[in-house]
């Protein structure tokens, strides 16, 4: 039996999805949160879908052993590959980054998607999409650069924004209404990402929709957290790289407490 005082438990390839954390700390104000980034063995988008499956499966284990009420695959490309194995594990319900993101992106007919390469090119999110908006037109972008430039803090850099210039020229001109960003790092360019496509394009932010999601389901289920308690945040890694702490930090939008390491 579930009860609505058990966490929700996040993961990720490394720690981008604390973008999604934060929003879900916004929306969800009195959910205790599990997090888990497995920073050690980042990035993900080169291993094979075997290795990507085989530490999905392993991560969702360690989470589902803290007794989490519910399961949030916060990385685009564990999402793209492994999302049905996590379902099919979990006896707790699972929300996924790139699902969420094309039901937020459904009302769009002309939808531009960026994210990774490997993201891009599983055509995870055009999949999705399509469930939700069999008319759309999809136009996808792989944005190899956006990653190291959000870690860098590079955030209303002209570097930036020239790339993100090159990157979105392609997409402006086949006249996008709507662009998904298909990446947990994205949102923190929203603000430079707006101002490079404009006013009349919808932006839909993965880290938004997910928190959206997660409330839907919650409340569907009767399991979210009346509070007024204090919640409770905890974040497993399985390494301290250089700069965790700051670009952390920057993700979160708040100070990065209760950091625990685990040793595989």
């Amino acid at each position: 039996m579930l009860n609505p005082n058990q966490p929700i438990g996040v993961f990720d390839s490394g720690i981008g999805g604390l973008t999604v954390v934060r929003a879900l700390m916004e929306r969800l104000p009195y959910e205790n949160i599990v997090y888990f980034g497995d920073t050690a063995r980042v990035p993900y988008g080169v291993k094979s879908v075997q290795t990507i499956a085989h530490f999905t499966t392993q991560i969702a284990q360690f989470l589902l052993e803290k007794d989490v009420k519910m399961l949030v695959i916060a990385c685009n490309t564990m999402a793209a590959v492994a999302a049905q194995v996590v379902k099919d594990l979990s006896p707790v319900p699972v929300v996924d980054v790139i699902d969420a993101g094309a039901v937020s992106a459904r009302g769009g007919k002309k939808i531009g998607v960026i994210g990774t390469p490997t993201t891009i090119n599983s055509n995870a999110y055009a999949r999705a999409i399509h469930e939700y908006a069999p008319d759309s037109r999809i136009h996808s972008q792989a944005c190899a650069l956006f990653v190291p430039l959000v870690e860098e803090g590079w955030l209303d850099h002209e570097v930036t924004r020239l790339t993100a210039q090159d990157y979105l020229k392609p997409l402006m001109a086949e006249h996008i209404d709507t662009l998904v960003l298909g990446c947990t790092h994205y949102p923190l360019l929203k603000p430079l990402l707006r101002q490079v496509v404009g006013d009349d394009v919808a932006l839909v932010d993965s880290a938004e929709a997910m928190a959206e999601q997660v409330a839907a389901v919650l409340a569907e289920k009767k399991l979210a957290n009346p509070g007024p308690a204090q919640p409770r945040y905890d974040f497993y890694v399985t390494d301290v790289p250089l700069r965790f702490q700051t670009i952390g930090e920057r993700f979160l939008g708040r100070t990065l407490n209760n950091v625990h390491v685990v040793k595989w």
